[in-house]
C-alpha cells in the first residue's frame, strides 16, 4: 500500500511522514510527493496545511494537475484522504481568513475565526486540548477515549453545516470542531502527527480503514 503526502509547500512533511512511517509498522509506503501521477496511484492520501487557508489553496494550485488529481480520487475513485490542520480546512467550501477563498468543496461549511467569547482564551488555540468524540463508532476513532488530548495550533475552524459530519470536537470557549468527515474523507484539526500516543492511533486507523 502506497500512502501520497502531498508536498505543496506547506505543512511539517518531514514530521507527519516520520509518523506515519511509525504507525505503519512497514505495512505501507509513505511517499511525499508534488506529483498528481503519484496521487492517483496511491491507496490513501493525506493532505497537510500548515499557515493561511488562500495560501494553501494558491501552493495546491500552483502544481499543475493537483487539485484535479486530488478531486478524482477524492469524488471519484473514493478513496481514503486525510486532511491535517488547514489540509482539513481546504476540504470546505470557503475560507473566510482575509477574505473569502474558494475551497475543495468537498465538505458542505466554512471556515471561521474562532471567536474569542472568553477573553481569558487567547487565540491562536495552541497547544493540548481533550477530545470530546461524537461518533465513537467511526473506524478511524476507534480506541481514541474519550477526553484523550491532542495537540492543536490554528486560529480558524470548520464550521460544518451538516452536524453528522463533526466526528469529534474539543473546548475553547465552545465547541470546536476537531475531527471532521464523511464518506471516504476524514480530517483533524489537531496535528495527529504531534499528538503522541493519541494521534499514532488515529493515524493506524487511517491506515487500516476500508470506507
Amino acid at each position: 500500500m502506497t500512502v501520497a503526502i502531498v508536498d505543496y509547500g506547506s505543512g511539517n512533511l518531514r514530521s507527519a511522514a516520520k509518523a506515519f512511517e511509525r504507525a505503519a509498522e512497514g505495512g505501507a509506503r509513505i511517499l511525499v510527493t508534488a506529483d498528481p501521477d503519484a496521487v492517483r496511484g496511491a491507496e490513501r492520501v493525506v493532505l497537510p496545511g500548515v499557515g493561511a487557508f488562500a495560501d494553501c489553496m494558491r501552493g495546491l494550485a500552483a502544481l499543475p494537475g493537483m487539485v484535479a488529481a486530488l478531486r478524482e480520487v477524492a469524488l471519484e475513485r473514493r478513496r481514503p484522504i486525510l486532511g491535517i490542520c488547514v489540509g482539513m480546512q481546504l476540504m470546505a467550501e470557503r475560507g473566510l481568513e482575509h477574505g473569502t477563498h474558494a475551497g475543495l468543496g468537498w465538505l458542505e461549511g466554512e471556515v471561521t475565526a474562532i471567536a474569542q467569547a472568553d477573553a481569558s482564551l487567547r487565540v491562536p488555540h495552541m497547544g493540548w486540548n481533550q477530545l470530546e468524540i461524537r461518533a465513537a463508532a467511526h473506524p478511524v476513532l476507534r480506541g481514541i477515549a474519550e477526553g484523550a488530548h491532542v495537540y492543536f495550533v490554528h486560529s480558524y475552524a470548520m464550521a460544518c453545516r451538516r452536524a453528522r459530519d463533526v466526528l469529534a470536537t474539543a473546548d475553547y470557549g465552545g465547541p470546536l470542531a476537531a475531527v471532521v468527515g464523511r464518506d471516504n474523507l476524514v480530517g483533524t484539526q489537531f496535528h495527529p502527527e504531534k499528538s503522541q500516543a493519541s494521534g499514532l492511533r488515529l493515524i493506524a486507523n487511517f491506515l487500516s480503514w476500508n470506507p
